[in-house]
Protein backbone atom coordinates (compact mmCIF):
# COMPACT_ATOMS: atom_id res chain seq x y z
CA UNK A 1 0.00 0.00 0.00
CA UNK A 2 2.80 2.43 0.87
CA UNK A 3 4.53 1.60 -2.39
CA UNK A 4 1.54 2.75 -4.44
CA UNK A 5 1.14 5.98 -2.48
CA UNK A 6 4.82 6.90 -2.70
CA UNK A 7 5.21 5.92 -6.35
CA UNK A 8 2.14 7.77 -7.55
CA UNK A 9 2.79 10.69 -5.17
CA UNK A 10 6.22 11.18 -6.74
CA UNK A 11 4.70 10.86 -10.22
CA UNK A 12 2.07 13.48 -9.46
CA UNK A 13 4.72 15.81 -8.02
CA UNK A 14 6.89 15.44 -11.13
CA UNK A 15 3.88 16.16 -13.35
CA UNK A 16 3.02 19.28 -11.30
CA UNK A 17 6.59 20.55 -11.50
CA UNK A 18 6.78 19.91 -15.25
CA UNK A 19 3.46 21.72 -15.77
CA UNK A 20 4.72 24.72 -13.82
CA UNK A 21 7.98 24.79 -15.77
CA UNK A 22 6.03 24.52 -19.04
CA UNK A 23 3.90 27.52 -18.10
CA UNK A 24 7.07 29.38 -17.15
CA UNK A 25 8.64 28.71 -20.54
CA UNK A 26 5.48 29.93 -22.26
CA UNK A 27 5.33 32.94 -19.94
CA UNK A 28 1.97 32.16 -18.34
CA UNK A 29 3.26 31.17 -14.88
CA UNK A 30 2.18 34.48 -13.31
CA UNK A 31 -1.53 33.79 -13.83
CA UNK A 32 -2.96 31.94 -10.78
CA UNK A 33 -6.05 30.80 -12.70
CA UNK A 34 -3.90 28.31 -14.62
CA UNK A 35 -3.20 26.47 -11.37
CA UNK A 36 -6.71 25.01 -11.68
CA UNK A 37 -5.15 22.43 -14.01
CA UNK A 38 -3.17 21.20 -10.97
CA UNK A 39 -6.43 19.64 -9.77
CA UNK A 40 -6.69 17.68 -13.00
CA UNK A 41 -3.12 16.42 -12.58
CA UNK A 42 -3.69 15.44 -8.95
CA UNK A 43 -7.00 13.80 -9.83
CA UNK A 44 -5.49 11.74 -12.62
CA UNK A 45 -2.68 10.58 -10.36
CA UNK A 46 -5.05 9.57 -7.56
CA UNK A 47 -7.35 7.80 -10.02
CA UNK A 48 -4.51 5.73 -11.45
CA UNK A 49 -3.09 4.98 -8.00
CA UNK A 50 -6.44 3.62 -6.84
CA UNK A 51 -6.94 1.68 -10.05
CA UNK A 52 -3.48 0.12 -9.82
CA UNK A 53 -3.98 -0.86 -6.19
CA UNK A 54 -7.41 -2.39 -6.81
CA UNK A 55 -6.16 -4.44 -9.76
CA UNK A 56 -3.27 -5.82 -7.71
CA UNK A 57 -5.29 -6.75 -4.61
CA UNK A 58 -8.35 -8.95 -4.48
CA UNK A 59 -9.40 -7.72 -1.02
CA UNK A 60 -9.91 -4.01 -1.69
CA UNK A 61 -11.04 -2.14 1.41
CA UNK A 62 -12.42 1.38 1.42
CA UNK A 63 -9.95 2.45 4.14
CA UNK A 64 -6.95 1.23 2.16
CA UNK A 65 -8.06 3.00 -0.99
CA UNK A 66 -8.78 6.20 0.91
CA UNK A 67 -5.32 6.11 2.52
CA UNK A 68 -3.60 5.56 -0.81
CA UNK A 69 -5.41 8.43 -2.50
CA UNK A 70 -4.94 10.85 0.36
CA UNK A 71 -1.28 9.94 0.93
CA UNK A 72 -0.40 10.10 -2.78
CA UNK A 73 -1.96 13.54 -3.12
CA UNK A 74 -0.44 14.79 0.13
CA UNK A 75 3.04 13.56 -0.80
CA UNK A 76 2.74 15.28 -4.17
CA UNK A 77 1.47 18.51 -2.58
CA UNK A 78 4.30 18.66 -0.05
CA UNK A 79 6.96 17.95 -2.70
CA UNK A 80 5.47 20.56 -5.04
CA UNK A 81 5.29 23.12 -2.21
CA UNK A 82 8.95 22.41 -1.38
CA UNK A 83 9.89 22.89 -5.03
CA UNK A 84 7.97 26.15 -5.15
CA UNK A 85 9.69 27.31 -1.95
CA UNK A 86 13.08 26.69 -3.53
CA UNK A 87 11.92 28.41 -6.72
CA UNK A 88 10.46 31.44 -4.93
CA UNK A 89 13.28 31.99 -2.45
CA UNK A 90 16.29 31.25 -4.67
CA UNK A 91 15.53 31.26 -8.40
CA UNK A 92 12.87 33.92 -9.03
CA UNK A 93 12.45 36.15 -5.98
CA UNK A 94 10.03 38.49 -7.78
CA UNK A 95 7.60 35.73 -8.73
CA UNK A 96 5.76 35.66 -5.40
CA UNK A 97 5.29 39.41 -5.27
CA UNK A 98 3.96 39.51 -8.84
CA UNK A 99 1.43 36.76 -8.05
CA UNK A 100 0.46 38.22 -4.67
CA UNK A 101 -0.03 41.69 -6.15
CA UNK A 102 -2.91 40.29 -8.18
CA UNK A 103 -4.69 39.35 -4.92
CA UNK A 104 -6.75 42.22 -3.52
CA UNK A 105 -5.70 42.26 0.09
CA UNK A 106 -4.59 44.87 2.56
CA UNK A 107 -2.28 42.83 4.75
CA UNK A 108 1.49 42.42 4.60
CA UNK A 109 2.02 39.89 1.84
CA UNK A 110 4.92 37.50 2.18
CA UNK A 111 6.15 34.67 0.02
CA UNK A 112 5.40 32.12 2.71
CA UNK A 113 1.64 32.67 2.38
CA UNK A 114 1.85 31.53 -1.24
CA UNK A 115 3.65 28.31 -0.29
CA UNK A 116 1.24 27.57 2.56
CA UNK A 117 -1.68 28.19 0.21
CA UNK A 118 -0.23 25.76 -2.33
CA UNK A 119 0.15 23.03 0.29
CA UNK A 120 -3.34 23.54 1.75
CA UNK A 121 -5.00 23.66 -1.67
CA UNK A 122 -3.17 20.52 -2.80
CA UNK A 123 -4.03 18.50 0.29
CA UNK A 124 -7.67 19.62 0.29
CA UNK A 125 -7.96 18.82 -3.42
CA UNK A 126 -6.52 15.37 -2.71
CA UNK A 127 -9.04 14.81 0.07
CA UNK A 128 -12.06 15.77 -2.03
CA UNK A 129 -10.94 13.87 -5.13
CA UNK A 130 -10.15 10.76 -3.09
CA UNK A 131 -13.65 10.84 -1.61
CA UNK A 132 -15.10 11.18 -5.11
CA UNK A 133 -13.01 8.41 -6.67
CA UNK A 134 -13.67 6.00 -3.84
CA UNK A 135 -17.34 6.10 -4.81
CA UNK A 136 -16.28 4.48 -8.08
CA UNK A 137 -14.06 1.85 -6.51
CA UNK A 138 -15.90 0.82 -3.35
CA UNK A 139 -17.74 -2.47 -3.22
CA UNK A 140 -21.51 -2.18 -3.56
CA UNK A 141 -23.72 -3.48 -0.76
CA UNK A 142 -26.61 -4.01 -3.15
CA UNK A 143 -27.24 -7.63 -3.97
Amino acid sequence: MKKHAITYGLGIAIALILYFLLTKVIGLHKYPVLSAFNGVIIGAGIFYALRSYKRGNSGFKYQDGFQIGLFAGSIASVIFAAFMAIYIFTIDTQFATSVLDSWSSNFNKGSLILIISLAIMGISTSFVLTLAFMQLYKESWNQ
